[in-house]
């Protein structure tokens, strides 16, 4: 039904590259901290990238941490911008043309939502406008708790800033709205995935079926959004101490992953949200 992908954890290397294409992912977004993300050697991403035929989809810009970067905020905005952009530019020379950004860090106060809102805005656009000159789109996260794009609302504000914007749906931030409805909402704005699972109290990043997301309704909502891309998983090997797992997770779980629910089939998981919610509560 889609390519499958995986958003990397850090550092990247050629094994990771090997492992992709032996699991069957074919596609990568490169995602590491600001440390890995100053020392990432591009050569060797597209030397390993064409030998490996697993396609670097899209590049997860730096956002940590929230008081170094934060194109939201008013002291922190113009450096950030910079700062970022020049990921744009280097990734674009080896064909990577999405670029996933965090519209702010936290906490933002309720009273200063709408001036923070503003000035992501405007941050956006210089963005867009820079990611344009390559042939490159700025793609917006939504983002849980009290960072902006925490709803359908914060997003379409935050792409109203660019006619050239759009969303990355992450499907385990959401806090305030059904992800149904935002996906009704956001629509064909919507042209990328962090796909993983939650419990609804807090961002989780678990595996589809881990946690409490209807996994088909969201799979038939983005059928009626149009939307054809990459179903692209955004979670850590290791097993995080919130969940019941016997396990770390490798790359193949996420290829018959994706392949159960795309293929509406019993998911194989080795966790059930049964197992994990009780053990979140004790």
């Amino acid at each position: 039904m889609y390519s499958i992908g995986v958003s990397t954890p850090c550092p990247i290397d050629e094994e990771m590259f090997k492992k992709y294409s032996e699991a069957g992912i074919t596609h990568m977004e490169v995602s590491v901290d600001k440390w890995n993300s100053e020392r990432l050697d591009y050569d060797k991403l597209i030397l390993w990238s064409k030998k490996y035929n697993v396609e670097l989809y899209s590049f997860h810009l730096p956002f940590w941490p929230f008081t170094e970067i934060d194109i939201s905020h008013e002291k922190m905005a113009e450096a950030s911008v910079e700062y970022l952009s020049e990921y744009i530019k280097k990734g674009s020379k080896i064909g990577i043309d999405k670029y996933i950004i965090h519209p702010s860090g936290e906490p933002i106060e309720e009273c200063d939502r709408a001036n923070r809102l503003e000035i992501a805005k405007k941050s956006l656009y210089t963005l867009a406008e820079i990611a344009k000159k390559y042939g490159a789109t700025i793609c917006v996260e939504n983002l849980p708790r009290t960072c902006l794009g925490r709803d359908s609302s914060d997003i379409l504000e935050l792409l109203s800033a660019h006619p050239d914007l759009r969303a990355c749906f992450d499907t385990n931030h959401l806090l305030e709205e059904d992800p149904i409805e935002f996906i009704k909402k956001v629509g064909d704005k919507i042209i990328t995935l962090h796909v993983s699972d939650y419990d609804f109290k807090n961002e989780r990043h678990w595996l589809p079926g881990e946690g409490m997301l209807n996994w088909q309704s969201i799979l038939n909502a983005l059928k009626e959004i149009g939307y054809s891309n990459v179903w692209l998983y955004e979670i850590n090997l290791t097993t995080p101490n919130t969940i019941i797992r016997p396990r770390d997770l490798e790359y193949s779980d996420f290829y018959k992953n994706a392949k159960e629910l795309f293929e509406n089939k019993p998911l194989s998981n080795m966790s059930t949200p049964v197992e994990n919610l009780k053990k979140w509560n004790e």
